[in-house]
């Protein structure tokens, strides 16, 4: 591994996480906002369930590793509250069985070490006409993704585990239906802003130590950045890693 050891935060879930990256996604800013403070760890894979998950959740998440996250924001359900399939090829997950796993996953994530943070995201809403446009049908739905994500907030809400209702967050503009989605599922760049501000609000506000906010951990080599001088008589010292740059400013 690189040195020397940063934070790290784990984005890990289904294809919401593997394409956070895409259509300057809610994992790209925050690997931007978190650059030189913590290491952005992506484990996202399209497709998968609770089921897959838990297949390989002690491989990912190993117990005994010498370093464990500071923080796992977790994502899981979209595909889990697909409607059944009649020949069962799809990713669906009965409710009560959902529930179970995501708590057996944020069980294993608590285990893993005292200082080890978690933050769910529920299920988001879809757009189901535009699923069916680009995709010819479609086996999810609306009220079963709001269905999914009042179990997954509940569940979280009984665990004492800091969650985001992206459900309800994603329908707080007329325009979500056509602003928030690529392709009535995965998030467009301006639905990713949503996500990471409700992200950085819930991290800034929670009580952790530390606090786990990009502007609130220092700098990695800091005191070995250069430093510049502004100003209109030139004489104003500005440490190159203290500056807060124009896409950054709006996330503090």
């Amino acid at each position: 591994m690189v040195g020397p050891n940063r934070p790290q935060i784990v984005l890990f879930g289904s294809s919401i996480v593997q394409f956070s990256y895409s259509h300057e996604g809610w994992g790209s800013i925050l690997t931007d906002l978190y650059s030189c403070k913590a290491d952005i760890v992506h484990r996202g894979y399209g497709g998968w369930n609770t089921r897959l998950a838990l297949q390989v959740l002690d491989q990912i998440f190993p117990k005994d590793a010498a370093i464990q996250p500071s923080l796992v924001i977790v994502y899981f359900g979209g595909n889990d509250s697909m409607k059944p399939d009649p020949n069962g090829l799809n990713a669906h997950v009965p409710l009560l069985e959902y529930i179970q796993n995501m708590k057996n996953i944020v069980l294993h994530l608590k285990s893993l070490s005292e200082k080890t943070r978690i933050l769910v995201l529920s299920t988001p809403p879809v757009n189901e006409e535009q699923i069916i446009k680009l995709f010819g049908s479609s086996r999810r739905s609306n009220e079963s993704s709001h269905i999914y994500s009042e179990a997954c907030i509940k569940m979280c809400q009984e665990l004492g585990i800091k969650a985001i209702d992206l459900w309800t967050t994603l329908q707080n503009r007329d325009d979500w239906l056509t602003a928030h989605f690529t392709d009535g599922v995965h998030l467009t760049a301006e639905a990713s802003k949503i996500v990471v501000k409700e992200i950085l609000k819930v991290v800034k506000e929670a009580n952790w130590e530390p606090n786990l906010h990009w502007k609130s951990l220092p700098n990695e080599f800091a005191q070995y950045s250069p430093t510049i001088f502004v100003g209109p008589n030139g004489n104003t010292p500005v440490n190159v890693a203290d500056l807060d740059l124009d896409w950054q400013a709006q996330w503090i």
